[in-house]
């Protein structure tokens, strides 16, 4: 990894055995000075699953399309049916490459990734899981490359051959946003934006907490209860809907919260 990519915290610190809610927040929000459109590419050269590279130098001519992600993530789980689905129709136009990176949600099952070769290992459980038909790069062991982006668990760049990003959307999940830009750019037209949608990916992405949860192992139930009781309580909810594609059941748990708590602020008032 190059000199070249700005500081950045530790890899100690970025590589985290327990979800905390601190990580949550940070999770929320890109700072100001955060890589977005009009930024310039760090520096980097990772490997890729199928023995090429994926470098700043040499990103080829078409756009590229960047997403972070990891297999304990339940945004990626939402989000890489939406990548594979645009694929299809841009692949032959935009280079889709998937940066694999630190574990979102580390259990005793899939832990944080303590060597190279074992992140290169989670990378490719990551790609068989989904099946993933594009290209899967490799952060190195300290995310240098995710941590030069403020790191956020499954963030999308839409970068165009200068190596200039022109597009930034906070979930990857978010298809509508990333379809419109990916338009634009293979059609040769000058893109320009970010999309901040927040409350539909996450919400999209809570009924497959539970998966993850599983995978991952019991350990990671337990840290989302103590870091984001919010999203334990809907994950839990969501399991209700088992006869419902996953990315619905996160919008039924809400909605079902919202009756169940309505029902209970009557009940209060009754006996009051």
């Amino acid at each position: 990894m190059d000199s070249h990519l700005p500081a950045r915290p530790s890899g100690s610190d970025y590589r985290f055995e327990r979800f905390r809610t601190r990580l949550l927040i940070d999770d929320m929000t890109f700072g100001r000075n955060a890589l977005g459109p009009g930024s310039r590419l760090p520096e980097f050269d990772l490997p890729t699953l199928d023995g090429g590279r994926f470098t700043s130098h040499t990103l080829g001519r078409r756009p590229v399309l960047m997403v972070f992600g990891s297999r304990t993530c339940p945004v990626t789980e939402s989000a890489v049916p939406v990548l594979k689905r645009l694929h299809t129709r841009f692949g032959e136009r935009v280079r889709f490459v998937l940066v694999n990176t630190r574990e979102a949600h580390p259990g005793q099952t899939i832990g944080q990734p303590a060597t190279a070769a074992e992140k290169y290992r989670h990378a490719e459980r990551l790609r068989h899981h989904h099946d993933i038909p594009f290209e899967v790069a490799v952060d190195d062991i300290d995310g240098t490359l995710h941590r030069a982006f403020t790191p956020k668990p499954n963030s999308a760049y839409l970068i165009d051959t200068t190596g200039t990003i022109t597009f930034r959307s906070h979930w990857a999940n978010d298809e509508a946003a990333l379809r419109r830009s990916l338009e634009q750019a293979a059609s040769g037209n000058t893109v320009l934006g970010r999309s901040r949608a927040m409350a539909g990916p996450l919400l999209r992405a809570v009924g497959h907490l539970p998966g993850i949860v599983t995978a991952a192992g019991s350990r990671t139930g337990h840290d989302v209860w103590r870091a984001a009781p919010p999203l334990a309580i809907l994950g839990a909810l969501s399991r209700l809907f088992p006869r419902l594609p996953a990315d619905l059941r996160g919008p039924a748990a809400a909605a079902a919260a919202l009756i169940i708590g309505a029902a209970t602020a009557g009940l209060l008032v009754a006996l009051t």
